[in-house]
This record gives C-alpha cells, sequence and structure tokens, in this order.
C-alpha cells in the first residue's frame, strides 16, 4: 500500500475550505468509491502505483454526474481524474510497483518517488527559476510575473482543486513536498509588489483553484485591489476548474452568494472580472447544476472565458473540439485558449503531435461560425512566451510551420511570425528546429 507521505492528504488545512457537502476521495480510498468495485484488484493496484509519484483527487459530482461508467476505461472524464497505469513511463512505474509489493521502507520508498518526481520536469517553462520576481532581493514565492502586463498569485489557501486533472502541469503543486510548492500565505508582498509595478495590468488569482476557498478568504486577497491606489489594475482573472469540479460553489453552498456578490463588488468597482474557466470535453457544461453556475456567473456581469488542453484519451479530435465551443458560446462563454499539453507530469501519455494539433484545431474551426473562432491555438506555454501554431505551408519548396508569439518574456517578440522545419513527431517547441538554413530561432539569440 501507498505510505501517507507519497500521497496528498484529504485535506491539508480544512479551515480554509467551504463545509464539505461532497465525499472526497484519494489513491487510498479507492476501495470506497463503489463504481470501482467492478474493476480488477490489478487495475486498482495500478491506480495506487502511479498516485504514489501523481496527485488523485476525486469527488462524488465527478464520479456520480459525469463519467460515463459503462464506457470505462475509455471515457473521457475517467480519463481526465483516474490514475492510469501508461501515465507513468515503465521504469518507474515498475520501480515503485517494486517497492509497494516488497513493502520498502518509508524513507526508501519517500527517496525512490523523489528522485522520480524531479525527472518529470516538475516544474516546466522556467516556473521557478524566471518567473518569480523579487522585492529588494528577497524571493516573492507566492507570485509569478513572466509577462509585463500579468501578474500571478498563488494564495496559500487555494493551492489544492475538487478535483485532479491528471495531465495537470501543476501536480507538482499537490504532492505534500514543499520544495515544489509555490504559495503566499498572505496578500501584503501582492500588493507591495503591484504598488512598484504600475506597468502591470492583470492580475490572474490561481493555482490549485482559489474557488476552494470560503468567500471570505477570497475576499481578503481581492478588495485590496479595488482601491484608488491600485487603478493600474484593470482585470482581475480567476483561474478555475470549479464549473466543472464542483458548480455548486455558485448555486448551494453556504456562501455562493457573498461569493457573487464579490463578483458584482469588483465590476461595481471599474475593474473587469474574467473567470478563466478550464474546460476539457463538453460533458462538462451539460448538468443541470453547471449551467445554473454558468448562468449565476455571468448575471454578475463577470465574462467567462475558456481554456484547457489538446489531450489523447480524452479530446484529441475536431468534433469534441467543435463541439465543446459551439456549447460554450450557446451559454455564453468565451472560447479563448487551446494548448498543447505542456511537457511535464504525465506528457508522455496525453501529448499530440503539433501537426495533428494544428489538423484538429483547423477541422474544428471549420465547423463553427465565426462567433466561436475566437480561441487562440494551438498553443505552447513554453520557456520563452505562448508561441502558437498558425498554419503549415510549403515556402520554396520547403515545408514549415507557420508560428507566432501570442506572449513573450520580451513584450518585443508579441506577434512576431517566425517559421520552423516540418515535423510529424514534434509535440513541443524544444522539438522543432529553425526553417530555412537557420542556426537558431530569433529569440534563442536574443535571450
Amino acid at each position: 500500500m501507498a505510505t501517507d507521505s507519497t500521497i496528498i492528504a484529504l485535506n491539508e488545512d480544512i479551515a480554509q475550505f467551504p463545509p464539505q457537502k461532497f465525499k472526497v476521495y484519494t489513491a487510498r480510498q479507492l476501495g470506497k468509491i463503489q463504481q470501482l468495485k467492478n474493476l480488477s484488484e490489478q487495475i486498482q493496484f495500478e491506480m495506487k502505483v502511479v498516485a504514489s509519484v501523481l496527485p488523485f483527487r476525486v469527488n462524488e459530482y465527478v464520479i456520480s454526474e459525469l463519467i460515463d461508467w459503462k464506457a470505462v476505461p475509455n471515457d473521457p472524464i475517467y480519463q481526465l481524474t483516474f490514475p492510469q497505469r501508461e501515465m507513468l513511463e515503465p521504469r518507474f512505474y515498475d520501480a515503485v510497483a517494486k517497492a509497494l509489493e516488497e513493502e520498502m521502507p518509508k524513507a526508501e520508498l519517500d527517496q525512490l518517488i523523489k528522485e522520480i518526481r524531479a525527472e518529470m520536469n516538475p516544474h516546466p517553462a522556467g516556473q521557478l527559476e524566471k518567473n518569480i520576481p523579487t522585492v529588494n532581493g528577497e524571493r516573492i514565492n507566492g507570485l509569478q510575473h513572466k509577462y509585463r502586463e500579468t501578474v500571478l498569485f498563488f494564495p496559500s489557501a487555494g493551492q489544492v482543486c475538487h478535483s485532479y486533472c491528471t495531465f495537470c502541469f501543476r501536480w507538482a503543486q499537490f504532492v505534500g513536498d514543499n520544495e515544489l510548492k509555490i504559495a503566499a500565505k498572505e496578500s501584503g508582498q501582492l500588493q507591495a509588489y503591484l504598488l512598484e509595478h504600475k506597468e502591470v495590468t492583470d492580475v490572474l488569482i490561481t493555482g490549485g483553484d482559489p474557488m476552494v476557498m470560503k468567500t471570505k478568504n477570497l475576499r481578503a486577497y481581492l478588495e485590496p485591489l479595488l482601491g484608488e491606489e491600485f487603478s493600474h489594475i484593470k482585470t482581475i482573472r480567476i483561474g478555475s476548474k470549479a464549473l466543472s469540479f464542483w458548480p455548486q460553489r455558485f448555486v448551494t453552498d453556504d456562501d455562493a452568494a457573498d461569493l457573487l456578490a464579490l463578483f458584482e463588488d469588483i465590476i461595481a468597482s471599474g475593474k473587469h472580472l474574467a473567470f478563466m474557466a478550464h474546460y476539457n470535453h463538453w460533458r462538462e457544461l451539460e448538468t443541470d447544476i453547471a449551467i445554473e453556475a454558468v448562468n449565476r456567473i455571468r448575471n454578475t456581469g463577470t465574462v467567462i472565458r475558456s481554456q484547457g488542453p489538446l489531450l489523447k484519451h480524452i479530446n484529441d479530435n475536431a468534433d469534441d473540439w467543435a463541439r465543446l465551443w459551439q456549447t460554450q458560446v450557446d451559454l455564453g462563454i468565451i472560447p479563448y485558449y487551446m494548448f498543447i499539453e505542456r511537457d511535464t507530469g504525465a506528457r508522455h501519455y496525453f501529448e499530440v503531435p503539433l501537426a495533428q494539433a494544428w489538423d484538429i484545431y483547423r477541422n474544428a474551426m471549420k465547423q463553427v461560425s465565426g462567433i466561436g473562432r475566437t480561441a487562440r491555438g494551438p498553443s505552447m506555454s513554453s520557456d520563452p512566451g505562448k508561441v502558437e501554431i498558425q498554419g503549415i505551408t510549403e515556402v520554396n519548396g520547403e515545408k514549415v510551420f507557420v508560428l507566432r508569439f501570442i506572449q513573450g518574456r520580451d513584450s518585443d517578440w508579441v506577434q512576431r511570425p517566425f517559421f520552423a522545419k516540418y515535423s510529424e513527431t514534434a509535440t513541443w517547441l524544444n522539438h522543432l528546429e529553425p526553417a530555412f538554413g537557420e542556426e537558431q530561432f530569433f529569440f534563442d539569440k536574443e535571450q
């Protein structure tokens, strides 16, 4: 059996969370999930092996309302939330399975798992090395400032989710290793940093999921930003998966009304409030309570924008994306991004070649009207910035990817096009080579 040290606790700080009206399961509690009793002991063991390395957490709403258990294991929401053996490379899986079977001593098991996690690129795209700012020479570990206009804030009370996505690029936040975690215990440093950086117009509250917090705690972070001294902050963004994994947060939770009132207060202050909803499949939008939650948020004046990655086993076909975008438009949600799966965690299980990603994106776009063609992508959130695949074409007899920066560490790179040699197998920016005989991409020279 996996030990407590290898699987995140059910709830590290229960005081920070709304009253729990649903059951939440971790890998230690797989046997309590009624639907899993129809799966073999071997499959349940495989889940526990994977969950010893990557975080696993799922709630009753996802289990009962979103997963089609008749379609398991191919059901997309099951793949989205439940560990699969292939999510670990064979060498990692075999090592952990053997350790668990032989009941390896806890200290040795912990060390083995730590070494495996270190090989899985826990913080991609320079998140720890390049994105964390300093004030008076001191690192502010709960902030990231990669792009000039936007600061990300990681409140400590929001560094967990109602359920965990198996592909999550922030999986390292949830494995109980403080060396890997990005979190701020209070908002004073955020306010001080923003006062010194008037170029910042957007603050993104992220995690984890800020919607796991009680409204009074979220309000304590956000209300100070509504004052005149922060007039340069034009937009507050909230990144969340709660509309999928716990829409009750906006409808039936004890402080749901207070949460919506907070949204109204932000808008009344003159700020733009953007709810950055993470969606991976159209089924997440089909329950009555999910639709009600969307309507309630929109009624406050908040704009809901949707984003999510293209994932093998979950949504790697044009029809699912077209249906997702059209459903979102029907509900008043603005499709915002189609991302490429990041180069971290179980990326080998989910990644789709860039050429295939472009084909899926293009064929999905062809199925929706212009009002639904607002999703940018396929986009890679890479070290130098957000790079979008704009197409595949031929120039002077050479087949190439046409790319551009949507965002960049250097703002002068924004909207700048460039070309890469065509590849059938490349899945990330660093797999690409410059076209037309160039030795480097322009951003490699300028970094």
